[in-house]
């Protein structure tokens, strides 16, 4: 039977992983976007589930001034003895620190705060933590190896760097292993960009000497630029149930037209885990991995995702596991009760271009292909009040397609693009009152943007590439979210869109 890559699609990047029994459990990075740090279920490595987020509390998440790729970083989660570690870095608050559950879904403890001997704040970014047999607990990261009183936080030896890489740049997510009585570091190497690379090293001790890997790297697509899959790297390797080894990783996915850029994000990848005769394990075929891998010999289905339509009709006291905010909501920008059977966003003066709360629920696109619509009912009365859909990477890279007033007693749909410092709308129209089918429709080239009114079939306005929401163009770590959102543009509002339902469908 075969899988196809990526596992989790979409902007789920530095995946970590952990076994209890025949379940495995799964983490990825959320950065600026709340509740964080997603977690996932699977009982075959192929098939995922998400159950729900580690950080769902502003007291575990403060994000409130988060710029854009900020906030979280690279969680790692472990279990032992019955309890779950998830131990993360908030580079725009907290630092490094971990929370404990008894079970996956939570609820999740308050922060634990990663500190040095001297009391101080341990700096430095991708904490993992290894629980030895002996009952030693090691806490790694950017900043060193050392011991950890794991009830307290606090480190019990000086931070010491156990092994430094192979001598590419950027060497981070550090992982530390025991397999057959010996220790093994694996890192990250060459920066999250298609110099990416994961190296691997050994010792009979966890604090070295370490003895690299020959053919390090284990994994890698650097010299691989016709590949539709590019800067695989920040693995951690699992042990499966049935003795077979398996490794979770990023990569990303490129297209025909724009090779050499991504917008959907650094996804979630599984690969095969070999360990030749003299204990040194490869990733994949020889450090390469496909997009269509056979899958693990316990895998009995394979989910189709072929031409589905996720619906929500927001008719739930909560949201869905799959929507976002940008930063910790303000609770008086949002609301599923205020207007029964819909989502209400209020004109706030915060816009998609602040980074501030704004009235913002998003989800990511996960495929090339899809279609983002919703059902707006609005009536601006002035036109600085807007709301509509958005596709959006950060404050500076966005389009929207949106209802505002027309500045004649009347509204009008428009559609605005921002790149960069070039701000423009490119196209408006007048239209009548009543509900309206808001639309951006992807392909791996563009997005079309449209709207419905009444019987009258979908109108399309206009398009913008892709090209100009990508990681190359745009900067930092995430993918390009599909979302909702409200705004007054600075101004006082009292006005409220409601969305009685989104839709996203995908192929």
């Amino acid at each position: 039977m075969m899988y196809r890559n990526p596992i989790i699609p979409g902007f789920h990047p530095d995946p970590s992983i952990c076994r209890v029994g025949e379940d495995y459990f799964l983490v990825t990075s959320t950065f600026e976007y709340f509740p964080g740090v997603s977690i996932f279920h699977s009982a075959d490595l192929v098939n995922w589930k998400q159950i729900g987020y580690c950080l769902t509390r502003d007291s575990q998440l403060p994000l409130q001034t988060a710029w854009s790729s900020g906030g979280i970083f690279a969680p790692t989660i472990r279990w032992h003895n019955g309890t779950f570690y998830m131990i993360v870095t908030n580079v725009s608050g907290l630092g490094n620190f971990y929370v404990t559950a008894t079970q996956p879904e939570g609820p999740w403890s308050e922060p634990i705060l990663v500190t040095a001997i001297d009391g101080k704040q341990v700096g430095g970014i991708d904490p993992s933590l290894f629980f030895d047999d002996d009952g030693i607990v090691y806490y790694s990261g950017t900043a060193g190896t050392a011991s950890i009183d794991i009830h307290i936080g606090k480190l019990t030896s000086e931070l010491k760097p156990v092994w430094t890489g192979s001598g590419g740049r950027y060497a981070e997510a550090p992982h530390i292993y025991k397999v057959n009585g010996l220790y093994y570091f694996v890192f990250a190497e060459g920066g999250t960009e298609p110099g990416h690379m994961v190296t691997i090293a050994r010792s009979e001790t966890p604090w070295g000497p370490y003895e690299p890997c020959p053919r390090n790297p284990i994994l890698t697509h650097r010299d691989r630029g016709n590949c539709q899959i590019q800067s695989t790297g920040h693995a951690d390797l699992i042990g499966a149930h049935d003795g077979s080894w398996w490794a979770v990783f990023l990569a990303t996915r490129v297209s025909n037209k724009y090779p050499n850029v991504h917008h959907l994000g650094r996804e979630t990848f599984l690969a095969p885990v070999v360990w030749d005769a003299h204990g040194w394990p490869t990733i994949g075929n020889q450090g390469v991995v496909d997009v269509e891998m056979t899958a693990p010999e316990f895998m009995t289905r394979a989910e189709s995702e072929q031409n589905q339509t996720i619906r929500d009709d927001f008719n739930s006291d909560a949201l869905g596991l799959p929507w976002n905010f940008r930063r910790n909501p303000n609770p008086d920008f949002w609301s599923l009760s205020t207007h029964r059977g819909s989502l209400t966003l209020k004109c706030a003066p915060i816009t998609l271009n602040d980074i501030a709360q704004s009235a913002f629920v998003g989800r990511r696109q996960q495929h090339f292909n899809c279609r983002f619509s919703v059902m707006i009912e609005f009536d601006p009365q002035a036109q600085f009040e807007e709301a509509g859909i958005t596709v959006i990477m950060n404050e500076e890279h966005h389009y929207e397609v949106f209802i505002r007033g027309d500045g004649r007693g009347g509204r009008a749909v428009a559609v605005r693009r921002r790149i960069g410092d070039l701000v423009a709308i490119v196209t408006e129209e007048v239209i009548e009152v009543g509900n309206v089918i808001l639309s951006i429709e992807a392909n791996t080239e563009e997005y079309q943007f449209g709207y419905e009114i009444g019987n009258g079939g979908r109108m399309k306005l206009t398009s913008g590439s892709t090209r100009y929401l990508s990681t190359e163009v745009a900067g930092g770590f995430t993918g390009v979210y599909l979302g909702m959102y409200a705004t007054s543009n600075h101004q006082p509002s009292t006005a409220s869109a409601h969305f009685d339902w989104a839709e996203y469908a995908f192929e």
